[in-house]
């Protein structure tokens, strides 16, 4: 298993880096970190070109069974109109694992049928108390295929965002997850509230909730769990409930396939 890693959003810390890469020799996995994973323009890791660059070009090499995304944090929107019209035969065979911000490409490239999105830690988590273990689960999943039942999974503001653009998958029939980190309860309800009034959740098979993780302390009690609001919201969209998933932003995240 040979795996490229980009940075479609933020830069990669080295010690994350050297860390990973000492996992990967030991699952057997060969591990090609790109070198602008490291450059560094303001928010990003590099200019919007230049992030495009590095995923065409690791996309469109067919010596690459994976591509693996570096880190979250925000910048994979933009450069989605640069990436997708260059995207090659080669692109189409490939496993793309990311999650968070890394959701707006992996939306994009099943919507457009193009490899296989899967949902998984990134090497910025093994930084995290444990992250190890993210990281070896990924290892796994990349050596043997091991993962958790298929299932659209995205970050519920990359969710309210992609309602309003051609990217958002085809969700008919699939069962979609959702997940969140450090937003106002107030804020998950408004986020619910686009993708549930946009109309493209129609024909999803049912919502499972994962992590809603460090959720601010508001100054007024919102008055209702993550969990209450959405169960609300389902049953207002009449989609179907299905409990929990486990997936979030932390080392307990799971692997799953979106296939």
């Amino acid at each position: 298993m040979r795996v490229a890693v980009v940075a479609p959003s933020r830069s990669l810390p080295q010690e994350a880096a050297e860390e990973v890469e000492a996992l990967a020799r030991k699952a057997g996995v060969e591990l090609v970190i790109d070198p602008r994973c490291f450059l560094a323009e303001g928010h990003f890791a590099g200019s919007d070109q230049a992030r495009a660059d590095a995923f065409v070009s690791a996309a469109n090499d067919p010596s690459f069974d994976a591509i693996w995304f570096a880190r979250g944090g925000y910048g994979a929107c933009r450069i989605l109109d640069r990436v997708l019209p260059q995207l090659g035969e080669a692109a189409e065979a490939k496993t793309y694992l990311g999650y968070s911000d890394g959701g707006y490409l992996l939306a994009a490239l099943d919507r457009n049928g193009i490899g296989h999105s899967v949902h998984g830690s990134m090497l910025g988590d093994v930084l995290r108390d444990g992250g190890e273990k993210a990281i070896e689960q990924c290892l796994m999943f990349l050596s043997s295929g091991q993962a958790e039942e298929p299932a659209v999974v995205l970050n519920l503001a990359v969710l309210a965002s992609l309602v309003a653009t051609p990217y958002l998958p085809d969700l008919n029939g699939r069962t979609l997850i959702i997940e969140e980190v450090d937003e106002h309860l107030y804020a998950i309800d408004r986020m619910l509230f686009t993708a549930f009034s946009s109309g493209r959740l129609a024909g999803v098979k049912g919502l499972k909730l994962g992590r809603i993780n460090m959720v601010p302390e508001n100054d007024i009690d919102f008055g209702q769990t993550a969990e209450e609001i959405v169960r609300a919201h389902c049953a207002c969209g009449e989609i179907p409930f299905l409990g929990h998933a486990d997936v979030g932003h932390d080392v307990e995240n799971k692997v799953v396939p979106w296939r």
